[in-house]
Parts: C-alpha cells; structure tokens; sequence
C-alpha cells in the first residue's frame, strides 16, 4: 500500500521573482514537490518593469545621447532623432529575449506547479490561490514590494504616473515632476530628459541618491543640470497637486518657501513597502508594515516558514534576492544553516556616467565612529578620461587605520562592470596597497581604481 503524502507539496514559493524563482527552481532539481504562485506577471518585477525594461531604454538613449554629441570628435550627428514607438518596441523585445518575463512555461517544464492569483495563508501549512486550497511542508515567502503613494493632498484626485507604468506610455512627457530621488528617480530623469523631457525631481533629502557618499548626489546633481537641464530640488516636500486643465499643478515647500510648477505629468518613484497581506497571522508568522521578521537564516518566526527578497524590508537589489533565495532553498532542507553574506554586494545606479558602491559609505563608517582613511582619484587623472572625452566623475576608497579596504565608491562610465574589482578586494579583506599593486591596464577607465587606492597604498 503507498503510504499518502501528508501534504500537496514539499515546498510552495509565494512570488515568481528574483526572491522565488532560484529557490523553486534549485528544490524542483533536486527532485522536491514544487509549486510556484504569483500574484501578478510571472517573474516578478525585475524582468518585466524594472531592470530589464528600464536598462534597456536607458542603453539606446545612452547610444542617442553620445551619438548626438558626437561633432566634437567630428561626427555629423547633430540631426539625429528618435522614434518613441521604435523604442518601446526594442524595450518589448529586449524583455522577451531574457526570458525570465512571464515566464509561467518556464516553471512548468521544471516541473514545477504554477498558480496565477493571491495566496492566503489558512493554516501554519495550508494557503488558498482562487479558493482552491494548497498545503505545504514548506514556505518561501517572496511577494516582493510596491509602490505607495504618500500622502500627498490631492494625488488620488490626479493620475499619475509610476516607475512601472511610464515605461508604457506612448511618448515621453513635455514636463515631468518626479517625486523621489533615488536610484529609480535618478534613472528615469535621465532617460526622459534625454528625449526632451524637462524634468523636475525632488526629494526630502539634503541631496540626490541619499544612501551614497555625499559627492555622489552633488556630482549627479549637477550633471544631470548642465548636461539634460534638469532641476534638482533637494530639501523638497510636496505639498499637494491638482489638475490644471489637461496639465498638473504641483506645489513644494523648498527652504520653508512655497512654490509651484505646472506639469503634464507627476511620477511617483520613493516609498516602496513590503507586500504583507497573505494572512501571515494565519501562519504565526510575525511581521510589521516594514516587511517580515526572519533570523539570519531568513527563517520566520514560523519554523517551516523562510522568506527571501523585498518582503524583507530592506529595499534590496535584484543580486541580493537572487543571492537571498539561494540560501534559503538551501537552509529549507539542509541541517547545515548557512547565512546570506551581503559584505561585497554591490550597489548601482544605471546612469550616465554609472554609479556604483560597495562595503561601507563615509557616512556608515562615521555613524560606527570607526577611525578610516579615505583617497579619491578624480577621472580626469587617467588617460582614458582624454581618449574619451569624459572628465566628470571619480573613484573613492576607504580602509581602516591597517589599508584594509572597507568601502568604494565608482562615478563612470562602467561603473557597473568596475566595481567588482574592489567588491572581491573587501571580500577577501584586501588591502588598498593589494589592488594598487596589480597592474590595471593602460587606457581603461580601471585605472582610476589603482591611483586611488595607490593613494592610500
């Protein structure tokens, strides 16, 4: 007689995207019983919406940008223009090649059950997906994160746009008032106002991309003024909008003044919260709005429960779910706990020039009072700087009181692809003198990497 299986399945991820798909597809190897629910498009945000969508459009406009400036290395390019629905159309296209945009199919020939709708825990084991019930000896919870709108009088009397929905609008606005100026806010200023967008964008803090060194945000600030015209407007809260005829009235208090702008369009790109409502009570998962409470092996208060990625609260990169759900697929069936190692992750803006940063910023180090010494090398030093024409940005490194490396921040060109030198230098508790002694070859915009560590070598 075959003994029944107590539950449906051995593991059910909640969320297709980054935090789910590595940990459901890893169990389906490995010969477990698997399902896989998503509440909105298989894949989750970063193929369909974010990363993918955005990095596309941000690299043709990038090409467009260049090639338009491109008389002083004598191209005849001034006349050059673009086609807003050509554009999306390489967007589509760029989102179907990677294959990981709703990708259901995907899940289905790993074996793997896939269910399209809303789970709700019931019990500790048991969820409902369209009122049919599933049970599971496990859980991943990777539900991710949204967009919340802030209170602000009169937003819900408007439409207004998101980072999701204006990657799908016909044509990029005339004026655009982008409320948030992180990484999204910096990246979507740039693409529009390189297709003639004049763009505002503001945020509560002292300076543009808050959660890098200070001479990030002043660097990108006046980078995207001289070069795109676009208005910072730093220490800014919105007050309130209202519509002004088929346009936006948007009022801020700046410098405790009162000012308004007339817009055609307002982009909410700041307050992204956990997706929580699943019921967890249900399950004797404990969470708050700022995302579920795990230990270090991202179990939940639940024992049989794990969660991985946004729902976590802390706002993290596509990497770090990915890196996340790895580990606990792996600490889900395996005695041996493993913790998830964030030292060497890197951070990163796709902008023009890049930003990108690892380990510890100054800010960290002063709010540990740790004792550090800093370098920076200004990109204008390097050769390539020349070649290229391109002399705004730096490198910056900080090590402790020994030269050992314990942060890096990258504004360039590459930035994305430089960093990880210096992410593998803190990993392995490198010395600035280690990377400045290994030869970083001539004309690469790596070169600035080694006189700034040099500096402190």
């Amino acid at each position: 007689m075959i003994r029944k299986q107590k539950y449906d399945y051995d593991l059910i991820v909640i969320g297709s995207g980054a935090g789910g798909s590595a940990a459901a597809t890893i169990a389906a190897r490995d010969g477990k019983r698997v399902a896989i629910i998503e509440a909105d498009t298989f894949g989750g945000d970063s193929p369909n919406w974010s990363d993918v969508p955005t990095k596309a459009l941000l690299h043709a406009a990038q090409l467009y940008d260049e090639a338009r400036h491109g008389a002083r290395f004598g191209l005849r390019s001034s006349t050059m223009s673009y086609n807003y629905p050509s554009l999306r159309a390489w967007k589509d296209m760029a989102v179907k090649r990677t294959g990981a945009g709703g990708n259901r199919r995907y899940y289905e020939q790993q074996n793997i059950s896939a269910f399209q709708g809303v789970a709700h825990f019931l019990t500790p084991h048991e969820i409902s997906v369209n009122r049919r019930h599933l049970s599971a000896e496990y859980f991943l919870i990777a539900t991710g994160s949204h967009w919340v709108p802030p209170q602000i009088q009169g937003l819900d009397t408007i439409q207004y746009l998101t980072p999701r929905t204006i990657l799908e609008a016909i044509r990029p606005p005339k004026t655009l008032y982008i409320i948030g100026g992180g990484t999204t806010g910096i990246e979507l200023a740039q693409l529009m106002a390189i297709f003639g967008t004049k763009v505002y964008i503001a945020d509560i803090a002292a300076r543009l991309l808050p959660g890098y060194d200070s001479e990030v945000g002043e660097t990108m600030e006046r980078l995207l003024h001289e070069q795109k015209g676009v208005t910072a407007l730093t220490h800014t809260r919105t007050l309130s909008v209202e519509k002004e005829n088929i346009a936006k009235r948007v009022t801020y208090n700046r410098g405790g003044v009162e000012h308004s702008v007339r817009v055609d369009e307002v982009l909410i790109a700041a307050g992204r919260q956990p997706s929580v409502d699943l019921g967890l009570e249900n399950a004797g998962v404990v969470y708050t709005a700022k995302g579920i409470e795990t230990n270090d092996q991202l179990q939940t208060s639940a024992k049989h429960i794990y969660a991985a990625g946004d729902v976590l609260g802390q706002n993290s990169f596509t990497h770090t779910a990915l890196l996340e759900s790895r580990i606990a697929a792996h600490n889900i069936f395996s005695k041996n706990k493993m913790e998830p190692d964030y030292t060497a992750t890197p951070r990163i803006v796709f902008s023009y020039p890049g930003v990108a940063s690892v380990g510890l910023t100054e800010d960290d180090c002063l709010k540990r009072d740790l004792d550090i010494k800093k370098a920076t090398a200004p990109l204008n030093i390097i050769a390539r700087s020349n070649t290229s024409d391109f002399r705004d940005g730096f490198v910056k490194v900080i090590t402790d009181k020994k030269g050992v490396l314990l942060g890096a921040t990258i504004v360039s060109p590459h930035a994305s692809e430089l960093i990880h030198e210096l992410a593998l230098a803190l990993k392995h508790g490198l010395t600035a003198a280690d990377v400045a002694a290994t030869p970083h070859a001539f004309l690469s915009w790596s070169e600035a990497i080694r006189v700034a560590c040099a500096k402190l070598g």
